[in-house]
């Protein structure tokens, strides 16, 4: 790993990418990558690892760039490390694959420099962040609808469209929309045949009303429900196309379909037997992950308070400065997260400050509970119950939350019950080992000092 491949991946991911982004860009994020990623994955391995490191690196490459399940269970990894992010399948991308003969000739080389332990420590972070950098592909708009003869056309953006000649049932990509004639949006439409069934979408919301007087009255037919809305608003931050834009309606033998251009939720059928399915985005379109950085940020306060937690009881002295050392390191990783993601309303300006304010808190409370904990001649157990259950409380109260994500669980409350419960059978289990421990302690020490 060299300062300058870092320094490339970092000014093209997160500069060039941004205002040339294309097939430049892209390449050259590849091939820098591929140089830095080796160097990081042998860290994994230790020393002596450098040719497995190298060969991983350009394995889990192709399987990622090449297949639609490599990078998709990227782009959870790299959601569940950094945020929500992107990874695409592109088999064009393993034309950089040569690049990690590069990446195994400069490794070898700076191994062997007497700098080299203190350029890794210097490059290391820069590196991580320039890794874990993503592009952000625009999100696609579904605009408009049109019936034309057996086809149903739902425009999306810059010429594509998405094609359905079953009445909605199966979709394929198109590119039958002239920018230069732009399909008007549609808000309303009858049944052909049939004039007192109609159908509109509501203005400003994801909902359709239907009519059987000919639109005298209406009623609603379908609209996105609260947990489902909530995952809109936290995978888009874009208001205006967060509601139903247009659709249209077609007569199919044993009755008619209704198909809703539903913005940035995709695809929206309503099919012959009068059932609402929501298509989202046949296709080869990558949808943004729904934002839980305030459930990842608690996930992370709560670990890092079990980590501080086990050492701290089993502390032989030192209790009460060790415990408000450890309260400011857990709060300064708290305000860390929040200043990094935006977490809560806050100024531009204050963010900074906070990330600043909170990366001091943590640093100086985490060495000084460090000193606390060996001067303190801390009890191995309740230490190692602390450095095992701090990534167990992640998991148990951010995994929920991520199913709910997913629509599983549904309901946004079953996925507090569910954290909640996981996370209390991970403290109890904690707790009974380090009670146990402290009463092995105790004992032990009673019989020691009884006179013989």
């Amino acid at each position: 790993m060299t300062v300058a491949g870092v320094f490339v991946l970092l000014v093209n991911d997160h500069l060039l990418k941004q205002a040339w982004p294309g097939f430049l860009t892209g390449k050259l994020s590849d091939v820098a990558g591929l140089v830095v990623a080796p160097a990081l994955v042998a860290l994994l391995f230790g020393r002596r690892a450098d040719l497995a490191a190298t060969v991983l690196t350009g394995v889990l490459f192709a399987l990622v760039k090449s297949t639609e399940t490599g990078a998709e269970l990227a782009s959870h990894v790299w959601t569940l490390v950094s945020g929500p992010s992107r990874v695409l399948a592109d088999p064009t991308d393993l034309l950089a694959l040569p690049a990690l003969a590069l990446a195994w000739w400069v490794r070898h080389r700076s191994l062997r420099a007497p700098s080299a332990r203190w350029r890794l420590i210097v490059t290391m972070p820069l590196a991580v962040l320039a890794v874990t950098a993503t592009s952000a592909a625009p999100s696609p708009t579904a605009r408009s609808v049109e019936v034309d003869g057996a086809r149903i056309v739902v425009h999306v953006r810059d010429g594509d469209a998405r094609i359905s000649e079953d009445g909605g049932v199966t979709w394929s990509e198109g590119n039958t929309w002239n920018e230069k004639e732009r399909h008007p949006l549609q808000s309303a439409a009858c049944v052909p045949m049939q004039a007192t069934r109609c159908y509109r979408v509501v203005a400003g919301r994801m909902a359709v009303e239907q009519s059987d007087d000919g639109g005298k009255t209406w009623a609603p037919s379908w609209a996105l429900t609260g947990d489902d809305r909530d995952r809109l608003d936290r995978r888009y931050s874009r208001k205006d196309a967060r509601a139903s834009m247009a659709l249209a309606v077609q007569a199919r033998p044993g009755g008619h379909v209704v198909v809703v251009a539903n913005g940035l939720d995709g695809i929206l059928v309503r099919d012959v037997s009068g059932e609402w399915r929501r298509v989202g985005w046949p296709g080869d379109f990558e949808i943004d992950a729904v934002d839980l950085s305030p459930e990842r940020n608690v996930a992370l306060f709560l670990a890092a308070c079990m980590l501080f937690g086990g050492a701290g009881a089993g502390l032989r002295q030192f209790t009460r400065a060790y415990l408000g050392f450890a309260v400011a390191a857990s709060l300064g990783v708290l305000a860390v997260l929040t200043g990094w993601s935006g977490t809560w309303s806050m100024s531009t300006n204050m963010a900074p400050v906070l990330t600043l304010i909170g990366g001091l808190a943590t640093l100086a409370g985490s060495v000084v509970c460090l000193v606390l904990a060996i001067v303190g001649q801390v009890r191995p157990v309740p230490a190692a119950v602390g450095v095992l259950a701090a990534p167990l409380v992640f998991a148990t109260v951010y995994t929920p939350f991520y199913g709910w994500s997913e629509g599983t669980p549904g309901p946004y409350w079953a996925a507090v019950v569910l954290a909640v419960v996981l996370t209390a059978l991970v403290l109890a289990g904690g707790a009974v080992l380090i009670r146990n421990d402290a009463r092995r302690a105790y004992l032990d020490g009673s019989s020691t000092s009884r006179p013989t």
